[in-house]
């Protein structure tokens, strides 16, 4: 046995170290092909992650840098004019480790710095500051509920010595954020109390905010017309929308070129494994509710939805391929939609379409829905990457809660991060069914 593997191993450990000893000629050259890649890899495992802490940090840069050696060993056996030396392999995988671990070490100092510092004291009572308090006692490590003043009183009259119980408790738990938690502000909101923290340099939040500063997603239960129209964010600028166009013609295109010979195969699998055609249309809602059809690689049987109708689909569900496991799973059977990006009708990054059908009833059923439709919907966005795939009413209502804080955040930064997760979902197979 000892015999067979190191007959097995012998080749590859020899491509290793004549890899090692080959002249470069071009130092340029280095920049290009050593340190994209190991960079690229490193981003995408690191936003692959799910959990933070040392040991996830230390595994995702060894991962990083075997994958990008593995490239390094691809590439000796490509005709390329100039080959990688051992010191530039050397400065390649250095160079990523310490952007890596400086990431890491900016993300762990930012964090102790503020969030891991946050004294809470909250302000409410009912069932609006119970999910608060549960929420903040979840995020162990980051921010710490000090107290809790019962705002108004059991008989749900605001009193001035309950209000003047505010201020002195949170300088007495030396709090410096205080959370307000109020299901009704009518005539029972402790101003005088609020304007008393805020300028001794304690910070003031209601609960939408907290909420989404923790979860990556909005309240919308408890938030109100008003707060759109006067929080900050909800801003899609006419240059936000030609850099998104630009940048969404540019890599739709890139995309369709660098996938077009691996979409001959896929399309001749398609065939091979069920009848019907190669590419599945389906009307979703866009921008401004507008109708368009969507294309994707077809991943269910041809009539799948000849008796039962527009259905959402279900774990395990019958109705999918064989072969169409794997293409959702991977997300690839969405990539045909870079098609839609060309043509205006979707963007790169946004609220994922949803069919008429469906929207009619969530329309009715779930505050705000139409005002996803205010913007482009997405090939991927924030829900996609945050979420698992949704089947429900109940997971229509989360996503929206995703979907609205990306609109609300909406900027180039946000649409790359989410690119750069979609990546990591499609090479982990996470969330498609």
């Amino acid at each position: 046995m000892a015999l067979q593997i190191t007959l097995l191993l012998s080749p590859m450990m020899a491509k290793v170290h004549n890899f090692f000893l080959l002249p470069a000629d071009d130092t340029l050259h280095f920049i290009v092909i050593a340190a994209f890649p190991s960079i690229i890899l490193g981003i995408i495992i690191a936003y692959a992650a799910r959990k933070k802490g040392l040991a996830i940090h230390l595994v995702k840069t060894m991962l990083s840098v075997l994958a990008s050696f593995i490239i390094f060993l691809a590439l000796e056996e490509v005709n390329i004019p100039h080959r990688l030396s051992s010191v530039e392999i050397t400065l390649g995988v250095a160079l990523f480790a310490t952007l890596s671990l400086g990431r890491e070490l900016f993300c762990a100092l930012r964090s102790w710095a503020s969030d891991g510092t946050c004294r809470v004291l909250l302000v409410g009572n009912g069932q609006l500051a119970f999910q608060i308090e549960e929420l903040i006692r979840s995020m162990s490590g980051k921010f710490q509920l000090v107290g809790k003043v019962h705002y108004p009183g059991p008989d749900n009259a605001a009193k001035a010595e309950d209000a003047q119980d505010i201020f002195e408790t949170a300088k007495r738990l030396d709090a410096n954020k205080v959370v307000i938690s109020l299901t009704e502000r009518r005539g029972v909101f402790p101003l005088q109390e609020m304007l008393n923290c805020k300028l001794s340099g304690i910070e003031v939040l209601d609960s939408p905010s907290l909420y989404e500063r923790l979860t990556g997603k909005l309240l919308i239960e408890n938030i109100t017309p008003s707060w759109f129209i006067f929080c900050h964010g909800f801003r899609v600028t006419p240059g936000l929308r030609l850099v998104k166009r630009a940048i969404d013609i540019a890599l739709s295109s890139l995309g369709l070129l660098c996938f077009a010979p691996f979409g001959l195969l896929v399309a001749l699998a398609i065939r091979l494994d069920s009848p019907g055609p190669v590419f599945f249309r389906q009307v979703r809602v866009g921008e401004g509710d507008q109708l368009f059809s969507l294309i994707k690689f077809r991943s269910m049987r041809q009539d799948a939805e000849k008796l039962s109708g527009a259905v959402w689909a279900q774990k395990n569900d019958n109705r999918v391929t064989r072969l169409g496991k794997f293409l959702r799973k991977s997300r690839i059977d969405e990539i045909p939609q870079l098609i839609n990006v060309l043509r205006g009708e979707m963007s790169l990054v946004g609220p994922r379409p949803e069919r008429p059908e469906f929207v009619r009833t969530l329309k009715e059923r779930i505050p705000y829905y139409s005002e996803r439709h205010f913007v482009k919907p997405g090939v991927s966005g924030w829900a996609q990457v945050r979420y698992p795939y949704g089947a429900s009413v109940e997971d229509a209502v989360e996503k929206l809660r995703y979907d609205l804080y990306y609109i609300k955040n909406i900027s180039i930064l946000l649409d790359f991060k989410i690119i750069l997760k979609t990546v990591a979902v499609m090479l982990f197979c996470r969330g498609g069914r």
